[in-house]
């Protein structure tokens, strides 16, 4: 794992969730988002800033009591701001690159972006690597490999708030600690390019309309 993090030096990993609506006949809509920044610090991941927001769906998208179950409120959702503006407020923190976004499932985490890409260009430009992809490369025969079977695996409890997006970024971090350290023990990785190879996703295009130094880079106090 040395040679392994010793190589992820000057690179920042921000864990990345969104929470959203899925109206019928049209792409989700996000409430929610959390990231979390990791980077390398006396030979380990750290934590280096975290981001979350809730966020305004648009009007015409209805808010079930499904969606309401996981702690949110639906007047809190309609005074948050909306995608555009909590997105653009996220990317401002990203001021001194390289960055690989991390998330569980990365593709859903890669559409929401994409689709808002003109409001977070240098979010929308950073690859992203899939939690997913690292653990069927480590893990063997598992029958799921969602979150809360990877954190069962790793006999971690669901964390408190499971389905709200800080909580799924704390579990998911702590879950990518441990894949890379498997994985660079059984000889899967030992660079940055490695990890991309097995587990990156580019960014998506950008879709059309749909209706410094290591502590600074990645800037929560801006």
């Amino acid at each position: 794992m040395a040679t392994l993090i010793d190589n992820l030096r000057g690179t920042t990993f921000v864990v990345i969730d969104f929470e959203a609506l899925t109206p019928a006949g049209r792409p989700a809509e996000p409430t929610e988002v959390a990231a979390l920044a990791l980077v390398v610090r006396s030979g380990r991941l750290v934590e280096d800033g975290r981001f979350e927001s809730l966020i305004q769906p648009p009007a015409d998208v209805p808010i079930t009591a499904r969606d309401l179950a996981r702690g949110m409120s639906e007047a809190a959702l309609r005074h948050a701001s909306p995608a555009a503006t909590v997105l653009a407020r996220l990317d401002q923190h990203l001021v001194a690159p390289p960055y690989r976004l991390v998330a569980q499932h990365a593709s859903a985490e890669a559409g929401l972006i994409a689709r808002r890409r003109e409001h977070c260009p240098t979010l929308g430009a950073t690859p992203i690597l899939d939690t997913l992809k690292l653990a069927k490369k480590v893990i063997r025969g598992m029958p799921s490999y969602g979150l809360d079977a990877l954190l069962r695996y790793y006999g971690m409890p669901p964390p408190r708030g499971r389905h709200r997006a800080m909580p799924d970024v704390e579990a998911t971090a702590e879950i990518f600690r441990r894949l890379l350290t498997d994985g660079a023990q059984a000889g899967r990785w030992s660079t940055l390019l490695d990890l991309d190879t097995t587990a990156g996703l580019q960014p998506k295009p950008t879709a059309p309309p749909d209706g410094a130094v290591q502590e600074e880079l990645f800037d929560f106090n801006r």
